[in-house]
């Protein structure tokens, strides 16, 4: 009988934190875009303890961008053999995509999980060949074990040769975890009732070079703006010509986190291709004109001959 009381103790917490969680990922997406303004609900007489502390809890949630700013490369943390490694043994040649989870959160993180890995599946580059991943999970107490079952299980999925090289899945001390989070702008709040985390969603995108390059919210990412935001973060350096076109006629928003159509750019490309398309027309049209005359010069040739 006791233990079913704390079966279902456990789980009520579970579930008080659960709309935390998902308030959490909406204001990731307000406060990703600059610190923006977050609302507390009134307070009333007859509120709970558990529900007077929510809000206070969500203050410390969200997500600031600092594009263009170096995260800290010199970093140790655990890969998924336990090994000891440098955040800047991932960086160097090829763009990152970057993402902070805990590995044994009930819903949120698997929701960016399994989003990053179904978008990463329809970009036409693979990982550990144009890109790497790093996942870094920001409990401090998730060890190399959970990250390799992590690890197992998204390779697994995305089922592409040599993913297993590039994808890389990392534990850490908490003073490592906190310089990470601080340097990428990515707050979180730890709930002792529950044992969990409160935490917004989204993934970021670097350069070789560990500079903060586009970031992405919520649980949705959609594979074109996954793959223009490597192509500008590697400097052109992968992708096709078709990508630059695309970069050309889309244009990254830092307030709402996505590539969007730039008309302007669109009828410039537009008025160029017709432009072209007229030259070579008349360019097609000149030499058959000339080829034509030549003809009816050496008739007219062999007539009088």
């Amino acid at each position: 009988m006791m233990r079913q009381c704390r079966g279902i103790a456990k789980r009520g917490k579970s579930l008080r934190l659960a709309p935390l969680v998902w308030a959490a990922a909406l204001i990731g997406s307000g406060a990703a875009h600059g610190g923006g303004s977050e609302t507390r609900p009134n307070k009333t007489a007859d509120t709970s303890a558990s529900q007077a502390k929510r809000p206070d809890l969500l203050t410390d949630v969200g997500i600031d961008q600092k594009l263009n700013e170096e995260i800290p490369l010199d970093l140790t943390f655990r890969d998924e053999a336990g090994t000891m490694v440098k955040l800047g043994q991932f960086f160097g040649e090829k763009p990152v995509i970057l993402s902070l989870v805990y590995y044994e959160c009930p819903m949120l993180c698997t929701q960016v999980l399994n989003a990053m890995e179904r978008s990463l599946r329809n970009v036409p580059m693979d990982i550990g060949k144009q890109f790497n991943v790093v996942t870094v999970s920001f409990n401090p107490r998730e060890t190399p074990q959970l990250a390799a079952a992590k690890k197992r299980i998204y390779v697994g999925l995305y089922g592409r040769p040599g993913a297993d090289q590039g994808w890389h899945f990392l534990t850490g001390d908490e003073a490592s975890i906190a310089a990470l989070a601080k340097a990428v702008g990515f707050r979180y709040a730890y709930d002792p009732a529950s044992g969990q985390y409160a935490h917004a969603s989204g993934i970021m995108v670097l350069t070789p070079k560990g500079k903060l390059s586009r970031y992405f919210y919520g649980i949705q990412y959609p594979s074109r703006d996954l793959r223009l935001g490597l192509v500008e973060a590697s400097n052109g350096k992968i992708g096709t010509p078709v990508d630059q076109i695309l970069l050309f006629c889309f244009h990254y928003d830092p307030a709402t986190g996505k590539y969007g159509l730039v008309i302007l750019n669109v009828m410039r490309a537009a008025g160029i291709a017709t432009v072209l398309g007229i030259c070579a027309l008349v360019f097609v049209l000149r030499r058959r004109s000339g080829t034509g005359a030549g003809e009816d010069y050496a008739v007219t040739r062999d007539l009088k001959g």
